[in-house]
């Protein structure tokens, strides 16, 4: 009974155990299903709505960019992307034939193509962003295998996007480029990138149990958002002129390291237009658009050709105007010349003298001035027209170095402008350390713009204050942001940094910059009918961009107009001209200056005012002398202030030349004719280099007319530097030739 009593007590006990253990585990699988249903379920839910769907994101169209009078710079065109069901492709045999016929029209790979025939899913893809007239080869392709060989639901187009920049290099330092997934890379696109971008969309795809794409059907598509538009500060026809004359002055100089010319509206900031030639194709950004440098680089050795194409890529991106900075030479003199006047340190009868050199303080060696012969006792305005180094170094002296410092602070010089643009750089003055870094010698030098660098874009918003009434601006180059459906989000409001100097003061460097461009070293920026304000600078490298020394030059211009009340401020700038031809900035870059300024003043509505002096030089107008009688129409062209020259025995005028309302010189000759028979050709000759005087002895040999443009000198300086009838042409006698002249002097 013992041994009974102890089995069944054991068995009990057994029981009792796994009572307890069935009733654990069925309590914490009951709890984890709990837990699964409740704690877990929405994240179990999302993991399994993942398994059944496949997703893929689409781009969404990136925003375009205008001008500011709604010209399209920039925009996001359709493109597709071809794409194979490959679960829908039931042979090897229907593999092959799409393979051979993709391959005919988007040029792929046949045997790679075929590989992806016999994958098991839905969605492959063969070739993106092709052209829409591409994407319409593929989809009669498509019909053509569903008639013929019944493969049908095989191939398909998805609608993507693709950058396209209207006019290639136009604008490119500014518009930037974008990257293979529509990214902005540099530039606008780049800066802007947030606004551009839009909202990606989705496609949804169903998946089976196997975790295969299911077919067309069972697919959802979530729109994308299109990005917002930019519409920018800067005028398409402004920027034409602008790159057209940088081109121009790059070719005849042969300058080495580009060149760069900018034009800001002074009253708002506003960036009218940016050109920074020798960059790049946005719409091919990584090909390099130097065509000699593309072939020194294909010359070396195979592995440092990388390294060389970054290297010139990175160049070529570079933003020459706000990236770069240089020693800014003599265009500074305007604001030293302020800061004295500021600082009430001249007055009317304060001399300055110039014996060729300047011994700045007692121990140190001269600092010689451009004109070795000095130019004797000048005036404050006269030591800015003659550009005179040591008369700026006494002005520096008498400043001092915390009041020098403090009026290159008040200019914007010691920090970025904040232009809406990425890559601009800081200064570098003199160490960055401020006074602290300046020694008197350095106070001296700095004084006349040396051994100190800024940037293109800080020297042209300087110049902008002194035109501004001393106001100095924020620029930007992004006027608007406006939606898909043109209504505006963000606008950009004038913004005044801070007063870097009084009004007062401005409108007298004013004064004294028109006067350097009518009779001093600026007179290349002189154009008739127009006050023209400006100051050129002519500085040295020291080192080049890898550090090495140099005894390279920059070449400069900067100025505004109309003088007596400005509206645009302007700076040419040009890096390492060629030496042998010139490297002064009033002989490299103020013809570039007057040229974009004389068609871009008329553009913007800016009257010409001609003084008298510059009436008497106008040309006139011809008349209609056709038809007349040629001893009447002889009296009428002596009465129009011409000289008439009849050819023929005929009694009526059939012809003439120059034609009915051609601008001609005043007592220039017009050719009638009575006879067709007697019409001759003269051959223009070479102008180039001549003096005024020359020119018109040499066009009086060949019966030619000469309109004069360009800077003229009383002193007989000034040579022709183009034409626009090429030497070599044959014409007609009394054809008139247009020669432009520039002032040929060496003034800093």
């Amino acid at each position: 009974m013992a041994k009974k009593g102890a089995s069944a007590k054991m068995w009990n006990r057994s029981a009792f155990i796994m009572i307890v253990v069935i009733v654990l585990g069925f309590g914490t699988v009951a709890g984890r299903l709990l837990y699964l249903q409740t704690a877990m379920a929405e994240e179990l839910q999302k993991r399994a709505v993942e398994q059944q769907l496949s997703n893929t994101a689409l781009t969404a169209k990136r925003g375009s960019i205008y001008d500011r009078n709604g010209n399209v710079l920039a925009q996001s065109i359709t493109v597709w992307d071809i794409v194979l069901e490959p679960a829908n492709i039931k042979s090897d045999e229907d593999g092959m034939i799409i393979a051979k016929g993709l391959h005919d029209i988007l040029g792929t790979d046949v045997q790679e193509v075929f590989e992806q025939t016999k994958e098991n899913h839905y969605y492959a893809v063969v070739k993106r962003k092709v052209e829409t007239d591409v994407k319409d080869k593929v989809m009669e392709f498509r019909s053509y295998i569903r008639k013929k060989y019944k493969i049908s639901n095989a191939i398909k187009a998805i609608e993507d996007y693709k950058r396209y920049y209207r006019n290639d290099n136009f604008l490119a330092d500014v518009l930037g480029f974008v990257g293979a997934d529509s990214q902005g890379l540099s530039g606008l696109e780049y800066e802007y990138d947030d606004y551009l971008v839009g909202q990606k969309g989705r496609l949804v795809v169903a998946t089976n149990a196997a975790g295969e794409q299911m077919p067309f059907e069972y697919e959802q598509k979530i729109d994308a958002i299109d990005g917002y538009n930019l519409t920018l500060t800067v005028d398409e026809f402004i920027q034409s002129v602008m790159e057209k004359y940088v081109r121009e002055t790059i070719d005849e100089f042969k300058v080495a390291n580009r060149g760069c010319a900018m034009m800001m509206d002074v009253k708002k900031g506003a960036i009218l237009g940016l050109a920074c030639e020798g960059s790049f194709n946005p719409n091919e950004p990584f090909v390099i658009a130097d065509e000699q440098k593309a072939k020194e680089i294909d010359k070396l050795p195979e592995k440092e050709q990388n390294d060389a194409i970054i290297k010139a890529q990175n160049l070529q991106w570079r933003n020459k105007a706000i990236s770069d900075t240089y020693i800014p030479g003599s265009v500074f003199k305007m604001c030293t010349a302020s800061a004295v006047l500021s600082e009430g340190l001249i007055k009317k009868d304060t001399v300055f003298e110039c014996t060729g050199s300047y011994v700045p303080f007692e121990g140190s060696g001269p600092i010689t001035c451009w004109h070795s012969d000095g130019h004797g006792e000048q005036s404050l305005e006269e030591a800015l027209c003659n550009s005179c180094n040591p008369a700026f170094m006494q002005m520096g002296t008498m400043l001092g170095r915390e009041k020098f410092y403090e009026y290159y602070v008040a200019f914007g010089l010691s920090e970025p402008t904040g232009i809406d643009l990425p890559g601009e750089s800081d200064d570098m003055f003199f160490h960055n350390d401020g006074v602290c870094g300046m020694d008197l010698t350095d106070l001296a030098v700095a004084s006349f713009g040396q051994n100190f660098k800024i940037t293109p874009i800080q020297m042209l918003s300087a110049c902008a204050a002194i035109a501004n009434e001393g106001k100095l601006m924020t620029p930007y180059v992004v006027q608007s942001i406006s939606d898909a459906g043109g209504n505006v989000v963000k606008t950009t409001e004038p913004t005044v940094r801070h007063q870097a100097i009084s009004k007062e003061v401005a409108e007298q460097i004013c004064g004294m910059l028109e006067r350097n461009v009518l009779s001093g070293g600026g007179t290349n920026g002189y154009i008739a009918g127009y006050r023209i304000a400006g100051k050129t600078g002519t500085s040295q490298k020291k080192v080049d961009e890898d550090g090495n020394p140099t005894d390279d030059y920059i070449g400069s211009f900067c100025g505004f107009a109309p003088a007596d009340d400005p509206e645009i401020a302007l700076i040419c700038y040009f890096d390492t001209p060629d030496p042998d031809i010139n490297y002064y900035g009033s002989a490299v870059a103020g013809p570039c200056f007057r040229n974009i300024l004389s068609e871009v003043l008329p553009y913007l509505g800016i009257e010409r005012i001609y003084s008298q002096e510059e009436i008497g030089n106008l040309d006139t107008t011809t008349g209609a002398y056709v038809g007349a009688a040629a001893d009447q129409a002889e009296a009428i062209v002596s009465q129009d202030g011409l000289k008439a020259k009849i050819v023929g025995s005929g009694d009526m005028v059939i012809a003439q030349n120059p034609s009915a309302y051609t601008p001609i010189p005043k007592d220039g000759t017009v050719i009638l004719y009575t006879d067709e028979n007697d019409k001759t050709t003269v051959t223009v000759p070479d102008f180039s280099n001549l003096t005024l005087t020359e020119v018109n002895r040499i066009a009086a040999e060949y019966d030619l007319n000469i309109s004069i443009k360009g800077s003229l000198s009383s002193e007989g300086s000034s040579y022709a530097k183009t034409q626009d009838i090429a030497p070599n042409t044959e014409v007609e006698p009394y054809t008139v030739v247009t020669v432009t002249f520039n002032q040929d002097n060496s003034i800093m």
